[in-house]
């Protein structure tokens, strides 16, 4: 480990002595949440994003060491080793140049050149590369025997060998792989016969395409590998100048001129067309998509983590609405809690069109239910009914928001909803959902596979795996941010919390259903398979508002509340008096308090606590609302500025809903006049922004959007 820490220090220009604190800490099972939050003094105050790059290096380096030592064994089983091949294997930390090395030895199927070995032909191709030979087809005579039929045999089967020899040197392979780097472009023309079919049209760009490799970006390259996929498109990397390359590995390897001197020349074209050129155009072909997953993974995480973020509206009773025409309006009425209270249907708009009746029974159930706000979807017939809603005289004050229906469609037709809904059908579970994602929603986000929620650009192209890990990561950042009330969290709210995973988080759900709500974090002891290690993991970012101890609704570890207990003595007042008085906390001393583990890093997050203990780093949710005088395309005009909400962000510009089923692009050039390094670093999901209509594509419904020169908040 020792190695591998001052490696990753090398690389992140970081402390070594935090690396190996950051590696022992996971080494031990602490999560990089609880590492973040509680061990600052052990990282020098390292951020997650940082902790996970150092976690992701060392896996590297980790799996890297394991190839060499597979690698040494093979060619030692071989005979091969030498104590200079040994020492150079092991000091290569480049996967790459570790490939190059290990490619002479590596076991080979049977090759053109093989069988040339095997007919006795490797001594003609080493007298070929000599270039010395006078009397060429004299020497060549002597090797046409046994398999060998004539000279031009002879002489294909040296060549042969000459050519997965260059194929396997290692110069050769970087003269081909620095002409790449410089000079590689990649090119994609449409399949002869495949120009008119309907799949083949989304990829019209691509028909007769090519760019710089290195400038071509991350939704362009995925784009045109998914045509690839798909069978419409054909995709070749290569230098734009290849013949140059060749001409490198010529002046390498020939030495004279004459009969083997053309030859060997022979073997340098056939080693770069048949085996240099497809290699090192795989090797790039997998480095840039593996580029282009990377970007359009951090472009999904980074959209994740502001949709999960979302301002909540908090515990109120919501009346919830999926709309619809023919089906009607699905209404649900949720508690504080989010849990069903009653469900109907209502026809307001064609074909029944009972206008009124409908709008009767909205103010019934208000209040009924004694309603504080209304969710209604933003699909079907969405405008329609939030005008209807809007139209209507209740007996309270009540917010009304529009709520993107993505989660909520995908979270009503899966198991989870089945589960929790068995008795009622598809659109009363949306409509819960929608009404749910209103109050919290992170809390009902979690519920639905990451990947399946609509942010992200080509995520189901992109290396499953690793979108999946991210992904996670992401999601548990986001859960163990926020903090988790234990006694009204699901359990998949639960599972993501620093330490307890899917068992344990039946078994709080289970001991909760059987003892009632937790009175304080001590007793998460009590539950089944609690260990001490993973109460340190999680109790810092679960929450309990109603138990005797404050700090138990804070982010104050336990192990801290010794340290506060010890503030509020000194100041001979209680810690609930030091939470709730400014004036006493003021009068800390924290250097008093510091010690061996505890530093100023820890003691300032703590006061920061007690000055808001439990608060909610989530913004405070704000009301929007459409334009009245738009439902469809139709509606639009070219000059129009229309209030709209970011839906998507992605690397050539955002998506913006307006209020009607299409959403608006807004492309990159047209956000701001200003250079833009990082879209997310200026607009957010969720953002409430205004826009002008550029231009309107009713047959393609494609509407071109500007944000430049208006206000956004």
């Amino acid at each position: 480990m020792k190695e591998f820490s001052k490696m990753i220090a090398n690389r992140l220009s970081l402390p070594v002595h935090y690396i190996e604190n950051v590696l022992n800490l996971l080494g031990n099972g602490a999560t990089i949440p609880f590492i973040s939050r509680y061990r600052k003094e052990a990282t020098g105050c390292m951020n997650e994003v940082q902790i996970e790059e150092i976690q992701n290096l060392y896996e590297r380096l980790t799996e890297l060491n394991k190839r060499k030592e597979a690698i040494l064994s093979t060619i030692e089983a071989q005979g091969k080793l030498t104590d200079e091949l040994k020492t150079r294997i092991e000091s290569c930390w480049n996967s790459t140049e570790l490939e190059d090395i290990y490619l002479p030895y590596r076991p080979k199927r049977q090759t053109r050149a093989e069988s040339a070995r095997q007919k006795g032909l490797e001594p003609l191709a080493a007298l070929l590369m000599a270039q010395r030979e006078y009397n060429l087809m004299k020497r060549v005579s002597e090797f046409v025997k046994g398999d060998v039929a004539n000279a031009e045999e002879a002489l294909k089967g040296a060549k042969d060998i000459i050519a997965e020899q260059l194929s396997e040197d290692e110069q050769c392979r970087n003269i081909v792989r620095n002409a790449f780097s410089r000079q590689a472009v990649i090119s994609s023309k449409v399949i002869k016969g495949k120009e008119t079919e309907e799949g083949a049209l989304k990829y019209h760009d691509y028909f007769n395409f090519s760019e710089p490799l290195k400038r071509c970006s991350s939704h362009r390259l995925l784009a045109i590998r998914r045509g690839e996929k798909e069978g419409y498109l054909r995709v070749s990397i290569a230098p734009s100048d290849e013949s140059f390359c060749i001409e490198r590995l010529r002046h390498r390897y020939i030495r004279s001129t004459g009969l083997c001197s053309d030859h060997v020349s022979d073997a340098i074209n056939d080693a770069y067309k048949r085996l240099l050129k497809p290699a090192i155009e795989t090797e790039f072909a997998a480095s840039s998509k593996a580029k282009a997953d990377e970007e359009a993974i951090r472009v999904f995480t980074n959209n994740l983590k502001q949709l999960l973020l979302a301002p909540p509206l908090g515990q109120r009773k919501v009346l919830a609405i999926d709309p619809g025409f023919r089906t009607g309006c699905k209404i649900v009425c949720l508690d504080e809690q989010g849990n069903l209270k009653h469900t109907e249907t209502i026809y307001p708009h064609p074909p029944r069109s009972e206008y009124k009746q409908a709008g009767n029974k909205l103010v019934k159930l208000v209040e009924q239910y004694r309603i504080e706000a209304i969710a209604i979807g933003n699909g079907t017939a969405g405008r329609e009914t939030e005008k209807l809603v809007s139209s209507l005289r209740y007996n309270r004050e009540l917010q009304i928001f529009v709520v993107s229906e993505d989660g909520a469609s995908i979270y009503s037709a899966s198991k989870i909803a089945r589960d929790e809904f068995p008795d009622y059908d598809v659109t009363v579970r949306g409509a819960v959902s929608i009404g749910r994602c209103l109050m919290d929603p992170l809390a009902e986000l979690v519920k639905i596979e990451a990947k399946s929620i609509g942010v992200g650009q080509y995520q189901h192209d992109v290396d499953q795996t690793k979108l999946k890990a991210s992904l996670d990561r992401t999601v548990e950042s986001c859960v163990n941010s926020v903090g988790v009330n234990i006694n009204t969290a699901s359990r998949h709210l639960l599972t993501y919390v620093s330490g307890l995973g899917a068992t344990l988080a039946q078994n709080i759900i289970d001991y909760r259903t059987e003892h009632g709500q937790f009175r304080s974090r001590k007793e998460l002891m009590n539950v089944p398979r609690m260990g001490s290690k993973t109460f340190e993991q999680c109790a810092g970012f679960l929450r309990i508002p109603s138990s005797d101890n404050p700090l138990d609704n804070s982010s104050v570890h336990p192990e801290r509340y010794s340290l506060v207990e010890r503030m509020a003595k000194d100041l001979n007042c209680s810690v609930k008096d030091l939470i709730k008085q400014k004036d006493l906390r003021s009068k800390i001393k924290i250097e008093n308090y510091t010690d061996e583990n505890v530093g100023l890093p820890t003691l300032n997050d703590i006061l920061k606590e007690l000055d808001k203990p439990g608060r909610d780093p989530r913004q405070q949710i704000e009301y929007f609302e459409f334009s009245k005088d738009i439902h469809s395309i139709d509606d639009l005009q070219e000059g129009m500025e229309l209030p709209g909400i970011i839906t998507n962000i992605t690397n050539f510009g955002c998506f913006v809903d307006i209020g009607i089923k299409e959403n608006g692009l807004v492309h990159i050039s047209e956000i701001t006049d200003k250079y833009i390094d990082n879209l997310s670093d200026i607009i957010k999901i969720h953002q409430h922004v205004h826009v002008k209509i550029l231009s309107v594509d009713k047959t393609r419904k494609r509407i071109q959007l500007s944000m430049k020169g208006l206000s956004s908040h």
